[in-house]
């Protein structure tokens, strides 16, 4: 009932999260023998919380338990729970190093971004610096130094270069540079941008920069605002998932988008899409050469698998090299 209430106002991807994280509060609930919301009291849910905790890092519990909050705040207006039970719901408290170590723009919110920039703003300059962000999981200095040059239309490759000498040097200098394969799907939606959108200027050393602006080379600062823009929930389900009147939250201005609790900076986008490429099964040394990191690098900062999914993985891999 709570997913047919909301699947007109969220997006599919958005209500699949929700489904997922309900999910593991049927199976509590299944587990303790709980057959009647009308039931459930502070105790149960204390130990929803306890037990939930056991298997995730304190940022993904508080995202469960956020939406664990919706939900009951709906049970609530349907008389299937008490009133007020959703206050009963403490969420953990996350240290702002701890936030800012684990945040990241997970796969599904990255594909519904894509998704709508797909539909809405096809191949625009905020298509593309997502896309290639949220896709490739390079860095924000890699992305800003690409030239039209750079991308190879009919291989599908990306061309990344150091060149300190005309302003785009690179974190790691020549040992960073590499070829990023694109998919053909992506690839088209490059070729359209070239052709039709992107704005066509020389930087200040007579190159063409792929992401431009009318005054050249788009700036770092100006691309990261772009993400901090197009990562706001309310642009694409057009809600708040942290209760906010949208009428007055001032994150809804574009210049004060990263005012926004749920937006994200470039470095989230990129710790996103290298944690998809791991939970995906790609090899650690390729997604290390894709994403110019190295495999003590990933883990520490990068890998947000828990050791269940890495254990996984490895059962598939070996299962099939059976």
């Amino acid at each position: 009932m709570y997913l047919e209430f909301r699947e007109s106002d969220v997006s599919e991807k958005t209500l699949q999260n929700h489904r997922y994280r309900l999910d593991t509060f049927i199976e509590f609930c299944e587990v303790h023998d709980i057959e009647n919301l009308n039931e459930l009291d502070g105790r149960d849910i204390h130990s929803y919380r306890t037990w939930r905790g056991e298997d995730i890092k304190p940022l993904t519990l508080k995202t469960h338990l956020a939406t664990l909050r919706v939900f009951l705040e709906f049970c609530a207006s349907i008389d299937a729970v008490e009133d007020g039970l959703r206050e009963k719901v403490v969420l953990p408290n996350v240290s702002a190093a701890e936030e800012s170590k684990s945040v990241q723009l997970d796969a599904d919110r990255a594909r519904s971004i894509l998704d709508f920039l797909d539909e809405y703003r096809y191949a625009s300059r905020d298509h593309i610096i997502m896309l290639i962000l949220a896709y490739s999981g390079i860095r924000l200095g890699t992305l800003r130094a690409l030239d039209v040059g750079d991308w190879d239309s009919k291989a599908l490759l990306l061309k990344i270069r150091h060149r300190p000498d005309s302003g785009t040097p690179l974190k790691n200098r020549e040992p960073a540079e590499r070829s990023i394969t694109v998919s053909e799907e992506y690839g088209s939606v490059i070729d359209d941008y070239i052709r039709v959108n992107r704005v066509n200027v020389t930087d200040d050393h007579g190159r063409e920069p792929l992401i431009s602006s009318q005054f050249g080379r788009m700036s770092e600062g100006a691309i990261r605002e772009t993400v901090y823009r197009l990562t706001r929930p309310c642009i694409i389900d057009q809600e708040c998932p942290h209760d906010r009147d949208l009428a007055d939250c001032e994150a809804t201005q574009d210049k004060q988008a990263r005012e926004c609790p749920s937006s994200v900076s470039p470095h989230a986008v990129r710790r996103g899409a290298i944690t998809r490429m791991l939970r995906d099964g790609t090899p650690e040394k390729v997604v290390s050469s894709r994403s110019n990191a190295t495999s003590d690098i990933l883990e520490k900062h990068y890998d947000e698998r828990s050791e269940r999914e890495r254990a996984e993985i490895r059962r598939e891999f070996l299962e099939d090299s059976l």
